[in-house]
């Protein structure tokens, strides 16, 4: 299955982004009032600069307590994206995010952001392919005995 197959299937392919200059405090209320785990970060909600997620907010609480809430999320996000095209097979955006230990990866176009694809939205489309094999495999079975 491909990324653009994923895409399609998801209720919502909107992309959430805040700029770089978003207050930390303020992407963490995002966060939790749309209850996602990240963000894009974006100049123009078109290209992505960076990534800020959950974990990223937690790891600097730790490290920093409650006053990093008022930086900037530039401060903090993750700038070395890995993303994927449309064409991706949801095989390789499932290991890329298993070996990197990322859940989120955005979808690009020629540069430009079209969605973003999460590990969960790349394991169910396994698990889709998985059950047709098997649904194909029993099928041949059963017309073969």
């Amino acid at each position: 299955m491909q990324v653009q197959h994923i895409l399609k299937n998801k209720a919502d392919d909107g992309v959430v982004t805040v700029s770089p200059t978003t207050l930390l405090r303020d992407a963490a209320k995002i966060l939790a009032e749309r209850r996602i785990g990240t963000v894009v970060v974006s100049d123009d909600g078109e290209t992505a600069v960076g990534i800020l997620s959950e974990r990223d907010i937690v790891r600097v609480l730790s490290m920093r307590g409650a006053s990093c809430l008022d930086a900037q999320v530039d401060e903090y996000m993750t700038r070395n994206l890995q993303t994927c095209a449309r064409g991706d097979s949801a095989d390789d955006v499932l290991r890329r995010m298993t070996e990197g230990r990322f859940r989120h990866m955005p979808v690009l176009e020629e540069g430009r952001l079209v969605g973003l694809i999460t590990i969960g939205d790349a394991v169910k489309a396994r698990l889709t392919e998985l059950a047709m094999e098997k649904d194909a495999l029993e099928g041949m079975l059963t017309n073969n005995w």
